[in-house]
């Protein structure tokens, strides 16, 4: 993301919100935080960093895509061994209540929780490249929504944080049960899909995508093609399109919109709409209000 999205680290321990609290760390010195309890659900995951966990009397060091699911009233605390390496990492907290709130949706949301609450014990999940890519896409969505002040704010934080922790149930539960999981091109589509999404604005080259997901451009060029019947690039093309159609319609500058969606100029923008709406974007933008 363009913007940051870390937070400052603090030693409060406590919800300011009532449901949910996500944020991003990156620190190479914390200050003494000592063992201490919520009331709620802390969802740690771990990106990098030298550090020791210490969850209920026991230590271990976790490893780069760790989910470490730390039920309430548990005592817990990490410990920096040292800064060389910053030390990243997201947290999740959520109440008992919102998730039972979710419930009445589908049980689904509470895979997780559930087990936890099985064995009463914390809960420690490791994930694929793919996923944990996947899982950061979202955390930095969610969180980039929360820090936005746009239309339907609240309901798209609701859909976010909705399809954020459906999210992590699934994966949890489709490596627990492989008998049940989609094919490995069916979750690499997904992760494409998500990363083009939460970086629509950046350079979205089959380069960085295979840098980013650590598959061959090649591999990914044929999955996306194969799922989608469009190739990637006339895909995200299309999506770029349409969020700039979008953006213009609800009153954006038009010489600004191509670059905040991640066309390389206003030439390069002007030409493709042309050919996809048959107009220019000022002619669009006059018809439909015209019409409306």
């Amino acid at each position: 993301m363009k913007k940051s999205l870390k937070t400052e680290f603090t030693t409060r321990q406590y919800m300011l919100s009532q449901d949910f609290e996500v944020y991003y760390y990156s620190d190479r010195v914390l200050p003494n935080v000592t063992a201490h309890t919520h009331d709620y659900y802390e969802f740690y995951f771990f990106i990098e960093g030298n550090i020791i966990m210490y969850i209920d009397g026991k230590q271990f060091v976790p490893t780069p895509g760790t989910m470490i699911i730390i039920p309430p009233n548990m005592p817990h605390y990490a410990r920096l061994i040292d800064g060389d390496v910053p030390y990243r990492r997201f947290v999740f907290w959520v109440t008992e209540d919102f998730l039972n709130s979710l419930a009445t949706i589908s049980e689904d949301y509470l895979y997780l929780t559930n087990k936890t609450n099985t064995t009463g014990n914390f809960s420690i999940n490791k994930f694929n490249e793919i996923e944990f890519n996947t899982i950061q896409g979202k955390v930095f969505s969610l969180i980039d929504e929360i820090h936005a002040n746009r239309f339907g704010r609240d309901a798209k934080i609701m859909l976010a944080v909705s399809d954020f922790i459906i999210s992590i149930n699934r994966m949890v539960f489709e490596n627990q049960n492989p008998n049940v999981v989609e094919s490995d091109s069916d979750t690499l589509y997904q992760s494409i899909i998500q990363f083009i999404e939460t970086h629509i604005d950046e350079d979205l080259s089959l380069d960085l995508l295979a840098e980013q997901l650590h598959v061959s451009k090649f591999h990914i060029s044929h999955v996306f093609t194969d799922t989608n019947g469009l190739p990637l690039h006339k895909y995200i093309t299309k999506k770029r399109l349409n969020m700039c159609r979008d953006a213009i319609l609800s009153g954006q500058d038009i010489s600004i919109v191509a670059t905040t969606y991640g066309f390389s100029d206003y030439s390069v923008f002007y030409r493709a709409f042309v050919k996809e709406y048959g107009k220019s974007p000022k002619k669009f933008r006059d018809e439909i209000i015209r019409n409306s």
